[in-house]
């Protein structure tokens, strides 16, 4: 199993452009093919008046702005990926949508993980959408982008349907990487039990030739993230394996205590699986 092909949304947003040179990094490094997505809406609600009817000039002007974005955002993949085998392709849906319908040609998302305000969900991708609706494992990229290298990596253990799909997706990075850490948090009864499953794990990694290990430690459930964030630092990991927790309700996700933390103030790269 490899990831042969990559797809990263671009955007015209100057603070894009570490992700997509993350994204052609990463796909030099597997000799995969990237595909750049620049989706924006258009923003009808800034140019309408109190009945909902926009005029026609101010109608153009947000035409044009959208297509001047998309241009701008091609320009900055195409630049990104000039090293690399790339397409492109562009969107007026909403960019998590968009993203999602072409995750059918894509073994692995590459997105940011920034929260959202009103006005940047029309040319920005919410990473929880993407997440929850893809099907796809998502990379989500800290701010400041970087050069994956993936060669140690902190698994999130918690016993689940999600952190199972999150191994099986991330086996082409843990099988390419030098050190892995099977880590969970428990509260001090429930040790044996999780000792148990996070064994089971490393055991099952060995059998695709990934040099695993467990870690366990007690923690209350609000400290597992902190946890999780001091286990990869003092592993010196850039990337954490982990199952994005969450359900819908009334049009947004409501996540999980470490999904959400690990979307919010990404600090490394994080793969996500649903």
């Amino acid at each position: 199993m490899s990831y042969k092909t990559l797809l990263v949304h671009a955007e015209a947003d100057p603070d894009a452009a570490p992700r997509l040179a993350s994204a052609a990094a990463l796909a030099q490094r597997l000799d995969a093919t990237l595909l750049g997505l620049g989706a924006e809406m258009y923003d009808w609600m800034a140019v309408s008046d109190p009945y909902g009817f926009a005029a026609p000039d101010w109608t153009e002007v947000v035409r044009r702005q959208v297509e001047l974005d998309l241009e701008t955002a091609e320009r900055q993949f195409r630049k990104a990926a000039a090293a690399v085998a790339h397409d492109w392709a562009i969107s007026h849906e909403a960019p998590a949508l968009a993203l999602a319908r072409m995750a059918r040609s894509a073994d692995l998302i590459i997105a940011g993980g920034a929260p959202l305000d009103g006005a940047a969900s029309l040319r920005a991708a919410d990473a929880a959408d993407l997440i929850m609706t893809s099907g796809r494992p998502v990379l989500v990229a800290p701010p400041m982008g970087g050069d994956l290298r993936a060669e140690r990596v902190v698994v999130a253990w918690k016993d689940g349907r999600e952190a199972r799909r999150a191994v099986a997706d991330a086996l082409p990075f843990l099988k390419r990487a030098e050190q892995v850490v099977v880590m969970a948090t428990c509260a001090a009864q429930e040790m044996e039990d999780t000792e148990a499953a996070t064994t089971a794990v490393a055991q099952h990694l060995k059998t695709h030739g990934v040099a695993a290990r467990t870690c366990v430690r007690i923690a209350p459930a609000d400290r597992a993230c902190a946890e999780l964030n001091t286990e990869a630092e003092a592993l010196g990991a850039d990337l954490i394996v982990a199952g994005a927790y969450g359900h819908s309700r009334v049009r947004e996700w409501i996540l999980g205590g470490v999904t959400h933390t690990l979307l919010q103030q990404p600090e490394r790269f994080v793969l996500f699986s649903h």
